[in-house]
């Protein structure tokens, strides 16, 4: 299916305070690029898969392997991007280390992308 062109502007031309307000309202270049690394975190469906057996309850690696179907090499490779994105955290017990989501924020930013998704295949 080809994608309709997006209307723009007929005439070129720009509203000045529209403009000022929008550039007041923008956040710093280093902020927007550390957003948009946070979100190539999420990026991968393999990452979203172990972020999801994590949203109810911390999980060491042979168990995230089970529920998601990976190896675990697989499954500690893709927590090491998590981690290092800050989107997963984990602690030591003993000899087994166990993960869990960062912090609330994840699970929201999850379900609201996933709230989202659902609404707009309600309206198609």
């Amino acid at each position: 299916m080809l994608e309709k062109e997006l209307p723009g502007c007929l005439e070129p031309h720009f509203d000045t305070e529209a403009v000022q307000a929008a550039k007041q309202g923008m956040p710093n270049e280093d902020l927007l690029f550390e957003t948009g690394e946070f979100f190539k975190a999420f990026a991968d469906s393999s990452r979203l898969t172990i972020l999801a057996s994590l949203l109810h309850q911390e999980l060491c690696v042979c168990d995230i392997s089970a529920v998601v179907g990976m190896s675990q090499s697989a499954v500690s490779h893709q927590l090491r991007v998590l981690r290092n994105a800050r989107i997963v955290k984990y602690r030591k017990e003993g000899k087994q280390v166990f993960y869990s989501v960062d912090d609330g924020h994840i699970e929201k930013i999850i379900q609201l992308t996933m709230d989202h998704l659902t609404e707009q295949e309600e309206l198609r």
